[in-house]
């Protein structure tokens, strides 16, 4: 068996055009450590609707340049044999490690196979990419990033020419593709022949932001922003400009792009700390700001935070809120603003959409998570995600986007700040109109993927019938869909007054449950003690579901 892998490892090498990777394996196979071999090639990164992430290094288990020209091939391939012989692929790029020389890679690719290719002229947001694909007429776009993964991650994002992300079957016809590539040799990489963009792309998507933002409206929220090291900070100054907000205070040391993220732990706004510097930069500022804006490495997600009145939040005097928080607010403001369309959100964000929606006569849609189920929505006008993804102008950009995100919800502020009312009272009134919807999430990050699968395999074989005292009045196992839904990996429980949903991430190594509590609520008098009473069963529901669970 050692002999196999070595084997295995050599035939890699041979291949293996970046010097570093190469240097790496045969240090490993001069090593024979075979246990870290074993680990590179126990298999191949699989392809699925996230396209492929996953650690930097050499192996087929492995983010590498061989992996993506494998990637590459087989999106091509896919392309040619769904008619576009000739059709353009846009690639845009984030700044970790190696993602510039996946993107020139998969331009060679691309350029190889007889099709079209242009580059992003340098690392930019996700939505960037997202917005070029249909202002180009491409039939493909691939963006390289792994969004708030670790520095250690990397990625490889498709879209078709919709401007949305792969789902099946065309997620698997690629990934029979990329598996039909038996040797690198027969992948043609020319050295030119594609384009690199200019700001041209930019400019358009700049110019298309001013579509989020009412003509006449109040621009007098301040804020403090943080990029958490990663590409939007240009785009997103460049855009609050145009709308003629305030500039926004930097939050300096987390500014500029940085693949090796060295203030966070996990860049991603979520993770405990890693707001820590936005919320002293506020507590700083000679200007009192009306809010903190985050977005992730790659500007597809946008986090706010606001002052918290009780002093005990989590920035003391700052609250982040939690993505369905913003979510409710954005599709209020929306609403006010006599928006019409269809209001989308995935099955794990809180059910307060659509009670807003209901209220408003629109039509409201449920999907599976992820923006490449939520984009796809008949009539789309707002989709949003829990995990602080918000699509505010489908039209653009067909995806989560950050950056106009960040713009829709400073007018909020700006509109609330001239009334002299604030984000936390528009919740308020949302709790009194529609019931006080508390959300929380019990979120397990695990180093061997089986206990994951252990987990789910255990809640089937041995269901809760109660959580928190609450009775389970109605399990659903996903992997069989539903009326509305295709099948999927997760379990939706229902209960009197609450509501858990059970899934492995698909892009982290991580078990998910998804909570929510409603609690009605009377007058703006009740709501302290709704909200006390919401996060004592919420930490109830969390503690008898990892019990269940066995995590």
């Amino acid at each position: 068996m050692h002999d196999e892998l070595i084997a295995q490892a050599q035939a890699w090498l041979t291949e293996d055009p970046d010097p570093e990777t190469r240097s790496e394996l045969a240090r490993l196979i001069d090593a024979q450590d075979h246990t870290e071999l074993a680990a590179r090639f126990s298999g191949t990164l699989q392809f699925g609707t996230a396209g492929l992430r996953g650690e930097l290094g050499a192996g087929p288990m492995r983010m590498n340049r061989s992996v993506v020209i494998r990637a590459a091939a087989g999106l091509a391939a896919y392309l040619k044999k769904q008619g576009h012989q000739n059709g353009l692929v846009v690639i845009g790029y984030d700044a970790r490690h190696k993602s510039h020389d996946f993107a020139v890679d998969t331009a060679a690719v691309m350029t190889g196979a007889g099709l079209r290719a242009a580059v992003l002229p340098r690392p930019l947001p996700t939505p960037v990419l997202a917005f070029a694909i249909r202002h180009l007429g491409a039939v493909a776009g691939v963006e390289v990033t792994a969004s708030h993964n670790p520095p250690r991650d990397n990625g490889y994002k498709v879209y078709l020419g919709d401007g949305s992300q792969i789902v099946p079957p065309a997620d698997a016809d690629i990934a029979a593709e990329i598996a039909a590539v038996t040797s690198l040799t027969t992948v043609p990489r020319p050295t030119e022949g594609w384009d690199t963009l200019d700001d041209s792309v930019l400019d358009a998507y700049l110019a298309r932001t001013d579509a989020v933002l009412s003509k006449d409206s109040p621009r007098t929220a301040r804020t403090v922003y943080t990029a958490m090291h990663g590409v939007g900070k240009d785009v997103l100054l460049a855009a609050f400009a145009r709308a003629g907000f305030p500039e926004p205070v930097l939050v300096t040391e987390q500014a500029d792009p940085d693949p090796d993220f060295p203030t966070v732990a996990f860049p991603n706004p979520e993770e405990p700390g890693a707001m820590d510097l936005a919320f002293a930069t506020a507590r700083r500022g000679e200007t009192a700001p009306d809010l903190i804006i985050a977005n992730d490495p790659d500007a597809d997600r946008c986090a706010v935070a606001v002052r918290d009145g009780e002093g005990d939040g989590d920035g003391d005097g700052w609250r982040m809120l939690r993505g369905d928080e913003v979510g409710a607010l954005l599709a209020a403001h929306l609403v006010r603003r006599g928006a019409t369309g269809t209001f989308a959100e995935s099955i794990v964000s809180s059910s307060l959409l659509g009670r807003i929606a209901e209220r408003a006569g629109l039509p409201h849609v449920e999907t599976l998570t992820g923006f490449k189920w939520i984009a796809r929505a008949e009539g789309l006008r707002y989709g949003y995600e829990e995990a602080l993804g918000y699509c505010v102008d489908p039209d653009g950009v067909r995806d989560k986007d950050g950056i106009t995100a960040a713009l829709l919800i400073t007018e909020l502020a700006s509109v609330l700040k001239e009334e002299g009312r604030t984000l936390p009272d528009l919740l308020d009134d949302l709790a009194v109109d529609h019931g006080l919807h508390a959300t929380d999430q019990l979120s397990v990050r695990v180093e061997d993927l089986s206990l994951i699968a252990t987990a789910m395999r255990r809640l089937r074989e041995q269901p809760p019938t109660e959580l928190a005292g609450l009775p389970i009045t109605r399990t659903e196992d996903l992997t069989r869909g539903t009326d509305s839904l295709p099948p999927t990996d997760g379990l939706r429980y229902t209960l009197d007054g609450a509501r858990v949903i059970v899934r492995p991430s698909g892009t982290e190594p991580k078990l998910k449950c998804y909570l929510e509590v409603v609690i009605p609520v009377a007058t703006p008098a009740g709501l302290p003690a709704a909200r006390a009473k919401a996060t004592e069963v919420l930490e109830s529901i969390k503690r008898d579901l990892s019990t269940a669970a066995g995590i």
